[in-house]
């Protein structure tokens, strides 16, 4: 598509199938694609298994307990560590390769990055809650529960660290509500974006939040 390196960021709202979208999207622009990847990296990085960075038993908490938790349930200082080597890790890939990066604040880690794109993705809430069910397999109540606690815990995690909620336009370039048109459209459009960005790459202080 273009020889010109860039970098995607993708933050989400939980039900929103973000995940899937960012996955078919590196598929489709046939580039690296960054997510749990990143934790396997930094338990290497800290000599450490990635049970205990991410302290997931997946047979005891569940298949979402780290959407919640995504530096664990250490000390503060363990977090803290963890996520200052994971920045490390983010800014090595993203200076290495063209790549997809999904949450961990890599929004924030890269904004200043000039061919750097970051988007978000969003749904209404009926929509998110028939995702939860459909797809994830969760009964009414879990999907309520884990709708508002997911988001909480990103919220808190982005604020903490990002010192900015996930979703604030300030420091994103397009806002999709992925509900709109289904994920491959979504994948569509978002490519059409990027071939459009890459195209011409405006300086950043001349940027825009676009929302679809």
């Amino acid at each position: 598509m273009s020889e010109k390196k860039y970098i995607i960021t993708v933050t989400r709202q939980f039900g929103s199938l973000g995940r899937p979208i960012a996955k078919k999207l590196a598929e489709r622009l046939n580039i690296k694609y960054y997510d749990r990847e990143l934790v396997d990296l930094t338990a290497k990085k800290l000599n450490m298994t990635v049970s205990e960075i991410a302290e997931l038993e997946e047979s005891v908490k569940g298949g979402f307990f780290q959407m919640k938790y995504p530096l664990g349930l250490g000390t503060s200082n363990i977090r803290d560590k963890i996520f200052e080597n994971q920045k490390r890790i983010i800014k090595e890939v993203a200076e290495k390769e063209s790549c997809i990066i999904v949450g961990r604040c890599a929004d924030s880690i890269l904004y200043e990055y000039e061919n750097s794109l970051h988007i978000y993705i969003y749904a209404p809430k009926d929509v998110r809650f028939e995702t939860c069910i459909k797809d994830f397999g969760m009964n009414p109540d879990e999907a309520k529960r884990m709708m508002l606690e997911v988001d909480k815990a990103r919220e808190r995690y982005h604020m903490d660290y990002a010192g900015f909620l996930p979703g604030d336009p300030r420091y994103k370039d397009f806002m999709i509500d992925s509900s709109m048109l289904g994920v491959d459209k979504t994948v569509d459009l978002i490519e059409n974006c990027v071939k459009l960005f890459l195209s011409s790459t405006p300086h950043k202080k001349n940027r825009k939040c676009i929302q679809f």
